[in-house]
């Protein structure tokens, strides 16, 4: 069953009417599904520090020249981000409507999928099913699970719910693919019909780090600074960190700390290629690291895994587990009502911890990637309630929206909060018409689209008082 590019996002029920009662309209909430299992329209790409804008714009131009996707868009050039000068933006093309599915199709997980929406070619694990006869060098269509019911290995068409995302030419075999237990690896499908042409972020080079401009906006609204202390409690897999450190000129402490050894592992891989040595990465839950909590860590890594004593810290990024439901491009978030209300418990432990770990004077930046109110704007009043050492302080840069009323906000808190809610704001043929609409936009149209049609952001700037 294959599903058009207008469906709405796949919720729960009982989860959709919760966001019912929180969104101020219902307009608003039906814009933000429709708009959900679409890309941004930008590509946002943050340069390391070391390296000029000239230096990036080249590089990304001869990725893009590079591109079978981009062969009739020459025109497609990288922008410079007037209030974020370590970012360039280079234009989303799609849904392009010359592109038609093949004759035969591969099924791909959802992650897959998506990546593949964002300029990704389609990595071997992706691959869940596909035919029996497929041969390296065939066009080949590529369909997104969007519920993740294709069985692995299926020789029968999928009928389940799935997005056709684009073809592409085989390059490896379905018994490379399939072979034993293995799961192959490299890439299966080199993407030559993608439904939306992107920026290729498969080979870029380590000092040019894709991330979605509100995560970029997060470490500038930090504004960590040289020779300082900071904590990042939630932190692989490592693109705020290593912006941070950029940031701060890679002088000072970062302490970052992430519960999943693997990501961990990835973070400090990221830190080692860009050079960066003020990073120190922890497999670590971080509500235990205080020293009056005790050490931190399973058995195998806890010697290895310092603990704090109060007030250590100058500043604390809190990029808290969430619900995700403001990540784009996905389809479905098919969760329970229960799992959506179980972040809330964990993010107010997490906030507790920062707050004891943070010096009087100190800052304290929390953010989520999802759009409800209870992840959100509820947890900014209950840090307010429960910890009268913390204000509310303005965000600079100032890009998203203000925040949504709750309970315990007053009109000048949600001034200072900061809510990216993508809505549709072009029709989807005006999104076609990419570049030529985009060159045609005045000044300062398309730095609003950019600043706006992002993923689902939400932020808050916290100060402890002296």
């Amino acid at each position: 069953m294959a599903l058009s590019l207008s469906s709405q996002f796949l919720l729960q029920p009982s989860v959709k009417q919760r966001l019912q009662e929180q969104f101020p309209s219902p307009e608003m909430l039906e814009a933000l599904l429709c708009t959900l299992p679409l890309p941004p329209s930008m590509t946002c790409v943050r340069v390391a520090a070391g390296h000029t804008h000239c230096q990036a714009a080249a590089t990304l131009q001869e990725h893009l020249r590079q591109s079978a996707a981009f062969d009739n868009a020459r025109d497609c050039a990288t922008m410079d981000h007037p209030q974020l000068p370590d970012v360039l933006l280079v234009p989303v093309l799609g849904p392009r409507q010359e592109v038609r599915p093949a004759a035969q199709e591969v099924i791909v997980g959802a992650g897959c999928g998506y990546a593949v929406m964002r300029g990704a070619h389609v990595f071997a694990p992706g691959v869940i099913s596909a035919p029996k006869d497929m041969r390296q060098g065939e066009l080949m269509s590529v369909y997104l699970d969007i519920l993740g019911k294709c069985r692995r290995g299926a020789l029968q068409p999928f009928n389940g719910p799935k997005m056709f995302v684009g073809n592409g030419l085989v390059q490896r075999s379905r018994c490379e693919l399939f072979a034993g237990n293995k799961r192959g690896s490299g890439i299966a499908v080199k993407m030559t019909e993608p439904l939306y042409a992107s920026l290729c972020l498969d080979q870029l080079p380590d000092w040019l780090f894709p991330q979605n401009l509100p995560s970029v906006v997060v470490g500038h609204v930090l504004n960590p600074q040289p020779g300082e202390r900071i904590l990042d409690m939630c932190a692989a897999p490592g693109g705020k960190t290593t912006h941070l450190a950029n940031l701060m000129q890679d002088r000072g402490e970062i302490i970052a700390l992430d519960k999943i050894s693997r990501k961990v592992e990835r973070l400090l891989k990221l830190a080692e290629a860009q050079r960066l040595t003020c990073i120190k990465a922890y497999c670590c839950d971080s509500t235990r690291v205080l020293k009056e909590d005790g050490v931190c860590g399973d058995d195998e890594t806890k010697d290895a895994v310092p603990s704090f004593s109060r007030e250590y810290f100058d500043r604390a990024l809190l990029d808290a587990p969430c619900s995700g439901l403001g990540q784009r491009p996905r389809m479905s978030w098919m969760g329970s009502l229960a799992e959506l209300d179980s972040y809330s418990l964990l993010q107010r432990k997490l906030i507790k911890t920062a707050v004891k770990l943070l010096r009087p004077g100190g800052t304290l930046v929390y953010s989520t990637c999802t759009v409800t109110l209870a992840e959100n704007e509820e947890q900014v009043a209950w840090a307010l309630k429960h910890f009268p050492e913390l204000q509310l302080v303005p965000q600079e840069p100032r890009l998203g929206d203000r925040g949504f009323p709750v309970a315990g906000l007053g009109e000048d808190h949600l001034d200072m909060l900061q809510r990216f809610d993508p809505g549709i704001l072009l029709p989807l043929n005006l999104r076609s018409a990419c570049p030529q609409y985009m060159s045609g936009m005045l000044d300062g149209q398309w730095l609003k689209l950019a600043n706006t049609d992002t993923i689902g952001f939400f932020i808050a700037k916290f100060e402890k008082k002296l």
